[in-house]
C-alpha cells in the first residue's frame, strides 16, 4: 500500500511503533520543550494566530476572518503533513525493527499519557494540601475560572480533564497513526492545537477568535468525532452492558460534539456525577466524587491505555508467528 507515492509501513511495523511509543512516554515522558514538535506548532500557531484573528474591540469581518483563519490552519496542516512524510521517506527500507523503534521515536511527541495522568494526581495531592493549592494546581489543566470552585468541583474538572484528553492526547493520535501512519497522527495533534489555541467564541488573549477560530475548531470536531466515541466505548468496556444507553445519553449534553463521550462514560462507569457550574453536568443522579474516585478514574483509563499496548503486541505477535 502507498501514501503520496510512498509505501506505507506493514501493521506490525506501525505496531511495533506504537509499542517503543508507549515505552518512551511511560519512562520519560514529554521530549523537552526545545525539540518538542507540538511546542514548534504552538509557536506557528500563535504568530499565524496574530494575522488571522482581529484585536478585541475591532471592527467584525466575518468572512474575512473565518476564511484567513482557514488558510492559517490549511498552511500549518500542510507543513506538518509534509514533514511527518519526509520523515516516513527517511525510514523507509530500513530493518523493519529500526522502522518501528525510529517511528515510535517520531510518534511518542505525538501522544501523552504519563503527563496527563501526573497532572491528575497532582490536582488530588494539592487538594490533600488545601483547597485553595487543589484550585491553583487545577487551573494548569482549564481554562475556567478556577477561583471560586468547591473541592467537589475542582474533583469534577480533574477527572473530566483526564477523560476528554484520554481521547485528544491518547486515543485518538494512535486511531489516526493506526489509519494513516505518522502523517495521520501529526495531523491530528496539529488539528487539536489548533483548536485549544484559535478555537474559541469571542476574545482571548486580546483576540476575537469568533469568526478566525470556527475552522480550527471544526476541523478538531470533525477528526475526533469516531476517537472520541471509541475511547467512550473502551472506558465502559467493563460496565458496556448495563449502561452504555446511559452514556449515549449524557454525550450530547456538553458543547462540545465529543466530549461528552468519555467525559460521561468515565461519569457513569465510576457512578460519579462530573459537570462545569452553567454549562453541563453529566450522570446528573451521581454521587459528588471524592478523593478515592480519581484514583478509580485514573485506574479506568490506564486500563485503556494497557488494551491499546496489548492490540498493538497482538498485532507484532501474529506476524512474528
Amino acid at each position: 500500500m502507498t501514501l503520496v507515492g510512498l509505501t506505507v509501513p506493514d501493521a506490525a511495523v506501525l505496531a511495533g511503533a506504537v509499542l517503543v511509543g508507549l515505552g518512551l512516554d511511560l519512562a520519560f515522558g514529554e521530549p523537552p520543550a526545545r525539540v518538542h514538535p507540538v511546542v514548534a506548532m504552538g509557536r506557528y500557531l500563535g504568530a499565524a494566530g496574530r494575522r488571522v484573528s482581529r484585536p478585541a474591540g475591532a471592527q467584525a469581518r466575518p468572512m474575512v476572518e473565518f476564511w484567513r483563519g482557514a488558510l492559517g490552519w490549511s498552511v500549518g496542516a500542510v507543513l506538518v503533513s509534509a514533514l511527518a512524510v519526509a520523515a516516513v521517506w527517511a525510514v523507509q527500507g530500513l530493518h523493519p525493527l529500526a522502522q518501528a523503534g525510529l517511528l515510535g521515536l517520531l510518534l511518542k511527541p505525538m501522544f501523552s499519557w504519563r503527563m496527563l495522568r501526573d497532572e491528575v494526581v497532582a490536582v488530588e495531592a494539592a487538594l490533600a494540601e488545601s483547597l485553595a493549592a487543589g484550585r491553583q494546581r487545577v487551573g494548569w489543566l482549564v481554562s475556567r475560572d478556577v477561583t471560586a470552585l468547591s473541592d467537589t468541583q475542582v474533583r469534577e474538572a480533574a477527572v473530566s480533564t483526564l477523560a476528554e484528553n484520554l481521547n485528544d492526547s491518547v486515543v485518538a493520535p494512535l486511531f489516526w497513526f493506526a489509519v494513516a501512519g505518522l502523517p495521520g497522527a501529526a495531523l491530528y495533534r496539529f488539528a487539536n492545537t489548533a483548536d485549544a489555541m484559535w478555537g474559541y467564541r469571542g476574545e482571548r488573549g486580546g483576540r476575537d477568535w469568533t469568526w478566525a477560530g470556527k475552522w480550527a475548531a471544526r476541523a478538531d470536531d470533525a477528526l475526533s468525532w469516531l476517537p472520541a466515541r471509541l475511547t467512550a466505548l473502551l472506558i465502559a468496556l467493563p460496565t458496556v452492558g448495563r449502561g452504555w444507553s446511559v452514556v449515549v445519553a449524557n454525550a450530547g449534553r456538553t458543547p462540545s460534539p465529543n466530549g461528552g463521550w468519555p467525559m460521561g462514560a468515565l461519569a457513569v462507569g465510576l457512578g460519579i456525577r462530573l459537570g462545569k457550574p452553567g454549562v453541563y453536568e453529566l450522570n446528573a443522579q451521581g454521587r459528588a466524587p471524592v478523593a478515592g474516585d480519581t484514583a478509580q478514574a485514573l485506574r479506568r483509563c490506564g486500563q485503556v491505555v494497557a488494551l491499546l499496548s496489548v492490540v498493538a503486541a497482538s498485532v507484532v505477535a501474529g506476524a512474528l508467528a
